[in-house]
């Protein structure tokens, strides 16, 4: 795959050269060649119809414990070398010298695409927004408001370095949103779907539109005769799928390396530790089919992988970018990710899951005497070096006498997560992933997933609003 005709191995040599010529320890070059189209839906009318491209390179040159880095959109080998020396100059370690590198393609495997969606019309990606509002509304007048977006990128990388690397991927993401907003005599309530997969426009041979229109319309009505929420320490029961971000969040984040090097992680030197109940093992794995968090290479140039973080309850590994798997000898995880060329690398998750349990979903429900049922978890808060979270409840019920009973609403969900890890005393075997996710860190955005099947926490505080 080449990401663009203005690159080639030799241009890419003869950078890295320059860019080691002040006597760096390592120098990467990263191209990336990125378009993208979206279609918003609101009310009836197209209120937004957008196209881009975005295309560029990222310099980062290391020496001793010094990064330099450079980004420029001019990809001529003037304009790189150019950034390649401003790089250098910002990490120079001593006296010139001169390395040749011989970079050595090596063979990746993107993602499958069956359907490019830039060669498909305008027009039909529009008719699936009108075809999803149609599908909401008609659910009833209480429907007040549908909005719906569409959305997709097909993002070329080259990375290249002064080990010999040259590795590329090809990364094509769909995704398709639905908000609903309905009214009644409680106000107005909410209800929210989407879908978003690493694959092409085929996204819509496996998944229909008015489905996903219908079940947040459903989501909204249910709201509308939702109870308050009630408060204090519960069990809680999440659902399959929904609450796979409570993991993300507030406990993924803290097995991340570079947390880990700064001592703000609440795992930091527990490797070979017990950190959770025996029926968790959480997994980081870029390699799933087709999920929203997955690719060939990471932003450094590493392989996907399956990452086993914890194992049975044990702490076995953190995930790792390069720079801190270098510093300590560790292998490579494939977890250094960028927002785009213009930032640098860091340490982030890819799709982040709790594998199955041997229980019944219907089981644990019923094991339950009184709590709380979780479908879907909304946004929250969480202090990495502590643990501690808030969540908000998205969709949620009341549980009473082993049966999911009545809608609840204004509640969030408030612990700690190494606690509630340990706290996990039953995992159904119904695992599935959640909605696609844009994962924040130091202001960069990258796609990531995550999932669960369903499970129960033994306890947790409820903050409802409930007298």
């Amino acid at each position: 795959m080449e990401v663009s005709p203005l690159i080639d191995q030799e241009v890419v040599a003869r950078t890295l050269g320059v860019a080691l010529s002040t006597g760096a320890d390592f120098a990467e070059v990263f191209v990336e060649d990125k378009r993208s189209s979206s279609a918003h839906f609101d009310d009836g009318r197209v209120e937004e119809l957008g196209s881009g491209r975005d295309r560029g390179a990222g310099i980062r040159v290391v020496a001793g414990e010094t990064t330099g880095f450079a980004h420029t959109a001019d990809l001529s080998e003037r304009g790189l070398a150019a950034a390649a020396e401003a790089a250098a100059a910002a990490a120079r370690a001593g006296g010139a010298t001169v390395r040749t590198v011989v970079v050595d393609p090596v063979e990746t495997r993107p993602q499958p695409v069956e359907i490019r969606p830039e060669s498909v019309a305008k027009g039909d990606k529009v008719e699936l927004l009108r075809r999803a509002e149609a599908a909401a509304r008609s659910r009833g007048g209480a429907i007040t408001q549908v909005s719906a977006t569409y959305g997709d990128s097909r993002r070329r990388i080259l990375v290249a370095n002064s080990d010999g690397l040259w590795a590329t991927d090809d990364q094509t993401r769909t995704l398709f949103v639905v908000g609903v907003v309905a009214s009644g005599d409680s106000g107005m309530q909410t209800g929210r779907r989407a879908i978003g997969h690493t694959m092409g426009f085929e996204l819509f041979d496996h998944h229909q539109v008015e489905d996903l229109a219908v079940e947040a319309a459903d989501q909204a009505l249910t709201k509308l005769r939702a109870r308050p929420a009630p408060s204090g320490q519960l069990p809680v029961v999440i659902g399959r799928g929904g609450g796979g971000v409570l993991f993300h969040e507030a406990c993924g984040h803290g097995l991340e390396a570079d947390h880990v090097h700064k001592d703000v992680s609440v795992f930091a030197r527990r490797v070979g530790e017990q950190v959770a109940s025996p029926l968790v093992t959480l997994v980081d794995d870029s390699t799933v089919a087709h999920e929203w968090g997955s690719f060939a290479i990471d932003d450094e140039g590493t392989a996907a992988q399956r990452n086993v973080l914890i194992e049975d309850g044990v702490l076995t590994d953190y995930i790792w970018d390069r720079l801190r798997a270098d510093a300590v000898g560790h292998r490579l995880s494939g977890n250094g990710r960028r927002q785009s060329y213009r930032d640098l690398p860091m340490v982030r998750m890819t799709n982040t899951y709790l594998v199955n349990g041997t229980g019944s979903a219907d089981d644990i429900v019923a094991d339950t005497p009184e709590g709380v049922y979780v479908a879907q978890l909304g946004g929250g808060q969480v202090n990495t070096a502590t643990g501690d979270f808030v969540f908000g409840m998205t969709e949620a019920y009341l549980i009473e006498d082993g049966k999911i009973t009545e809608p609840l609403r204004q509640g969030n969900l408030i612990g700690n997560g190494p606690k509630v890890l340990e706290l996990i005393d039953a995992v159904a075997d119904d695992f599935e992933f959640g909605p696609p996710g844009t994962c924040g860190k130091d202001g960069q955005g990258v796609p990531v997933g995550d999932g669960v099947p369903t499970l129960r926490v033994s306890s947790l505080t409820v903050g409802g609003t409930a007298a």
